[in-house]
This record gives C-alpha cells, structure tokens and sequence, in this order.
C-alpha cells in the first residue's frame, strides 16, 4: 500500500536514521543505535526514538532521572543510562511522537529511529538495514517456518545495509559473494562488522572492571534472542562457564533473583562471578540493593568493521546529516 502511494508516508524537516532489520530477533540493532550516537552526539542534538518494547506503559514518553525499564523499555533505558546527553524517548505510534518529541526538546537536530523498518508512516531520510551473518535474509523463510517478518524485497528500501556476526577473519572473496546473494542495487552501500566485547563493568559500579581469563568461571544470565555468540566467547575465553537462561526481554522477579544466587552458590570455585549483558543489567537494576554485593558484571558490545570500512561508514552517516534536504513525494 505504501509502495502504491495508497497509504502515505509523512517527512519531518530533520534529518531521520532509522535501524531496523527484517526479522524477528537480535542483529544487532541497540549495539548500532549506540555506535551511531557515538560517532554523532559531539555534533549534533540527537535523539533517539523507540517503541519501547515490553514495557508496561502506553504513548509518548521522554526519558527522565526517575525512568526506568519498566516505564520505557529495556534498550530505551540502556541508551538513556549510557547517554546522559542525549535525548531518549519512546511511543509505539512514531507519527505522532516525533512532533511531541520535537516540542519537549525543540534543539534536536536528528533523530535515530530504533527497530522501525517496518514503521512507513515515516520516511527516514537514511535507512540502515542490518541483516546476520549467520541467517542472512535472503536465506531466510517467514514466520513461522523461519525469521522473516516483512517482505525480502523491502531491503530495497536501505540506503546501507550491515551484515553484522561475521567472522573476524572474514575473507573479501565472501564479501563479493554475500553481496550477490542478498542482491544489493548500485546505490546501496553494504558494510561488514563482527561482534567485539568490552571489558565487563559491575552492575553498580562501572569503573570496577574484571577481565575474563582462564581461571575464571562465569555464571551467565541472559535473557536476549540470540546469545550464541556470547556463549561462544566465554567457551574460548572463560574456563568455564554455566548458563541461567530467560526469555527475551524478560521482567526478572524475586523469585528469580534467588533462582540466580541458588545457581551461583552451587558453583565451586575460587575465582567466580555473575555476568549478564546490558539489556540484562538494566532489568536487574531494580533489585540494586540486593546486588550490591554480588559480583554482578556487565558485558558491553560493540560491532566492529571488517575490512577498514569504519570511516567509510561514519562519512556517509555525516554527509547525509550535512547535506540533508526534504525528499520530493512526487
């Protein structure tokens, strides 16, 4: 409907970023929200808009000192702790928060759309479309035999397209080759990252860091869609490492925070923590005081550019932003 001009799409005189994928489940979409804010927050007024998933409140709401997962969403709250700077609000209905955003922070120069591909009734003026590496879409089937949530043929849309969890050591003979599989058209431009894991930071204190080595042994809590490639970095780096698994986006309760101490206490070794991710982290935060003295860490990560192409990408974020101009409909 919106490809027939049935159904219209509405611009805004700012620049929009939007990120989003076409399936169902984790590619990398927060981790490219924040490197986008790094790269852009010293110039510019950014805001970032997102549905909020799972939370439990409805409409528009901005980010303040007393939000919480529960109120905006779990990536949401990740983005306002990290970016005290930046401008974080959500609504499930974007059309209609984008001009209340705009009148609650009239400063903001752009906004990042988070996980609103499917989202038409905005046109962003840049649209990055990140698929996985490991189930690429061009492979992938539709719900529910597979992954797919909108249509192959949507990817035309991107303007750039990041096919992100690949090996680090991938070759350039498979970049030719992934480009041919997902067909990209000459005015797209495909770019290449892995995933890289920071430090891990306690949950109540970022500047205490703990590196993982060999002799230590990790309980991991997780609740995200695709936490393979995290257990598959502690199988290479930890020396041992145990799993309490919960759904996606899960609301941790009481209950299940003795559930992770029973599981943590059961584990006999001498150099032991607690590691979550920071999706994770901001759900558990609630419980802060009764954190405090675990050794809870926070795993950061971060997608990394094969192939050198990091400044490739950073200036074409920057000359869209500099060189933005309202899109004729016509």
């Amino acid at each position: 409907m919106f490809d027939k001009n049935i159904f219209k799409s509405v611009q805004f005189n700012l620049p929009i970023i939007c990120v989003g994928n076409l399936v169902v489940g984790g590619t990398g979409k927060s981790p490219m929200v924040e490197l986008l804010v790094d790269i852009l927050q010293h110039e510019y007024n950014v805001a970032i808009l997102s549905r909020g998933y799972k939370r439990k409140t409805k409409g528009y709401i901005l980010a303040n000192t007393n939000a919480t997962a529960i109120d905006i969403g779990d990536e949401p709250m990740q983005f306002h702790i990290k970016f005290s700077n930046v401008t974080v609000a959500v609504g499930e209905k974007r059309i209609e928060a984008i001009p209340q955003l705009l009148f609650d922070k009239p400063e903001t120069q752009l906004i990042i759309l988070d996980d609103a591909f499917q989202h038409r009734t905005i046109k962003a003026g840049l649209n990055i479309l990140l698929t996985d590496y490991n189930n690429l879409y061009a492979h992938d089937f539709y719900l529910p035999t597979g992954d797919l949530r909108d249509d192959k043929r949507s990817a035309q849309r991107a303007n750039i397209i990041v096919v992100t969890k690949c090996p680090s050591n991938l070759p350039s003979t498979a970049k030719q080759n992934i480009s041919k599989t997902i067909h990209k058209k000459p005015q797209q431009h495909i770019y290449f990252t892995t995933i890289q894991y920071g430090m891990p930071y306690h949950i109540s204190a970022r500047h205490k860091t703990i590196p993982i080595t060999e002799s230590l042994e990790v309980l991991l809590v997780c609740g995200i869609a695709n936490p393979a490639p995290l257990k598959q970095f502690l199988a290479k780096h930890a020396k041992a490492y145990y799993q309490q698994s919960y759904s996606d986006h899960q609301i941790f309760s009481i209950e299940d925070l003795k559930d992770i101490k029973e599981k943590f206490y059961t584990i006999h070794a001498t150099e032991k923590i607690i590691l979550t991710t920071e999706k994770d982290a901001v759900r558990l935060l609630k419980f802060k005081e009764a954190l405090d003295d675990l050794p809870i860490y926070v795993i950061p990560i971060h997608h990394y550019f094969l192939f050198d192409e990091e400044p490739l990408f950073t200036a074409q974020v920057r000359y869209f932003i500099d060189n933005f101009q309202l899109q004729s409909t016509h």
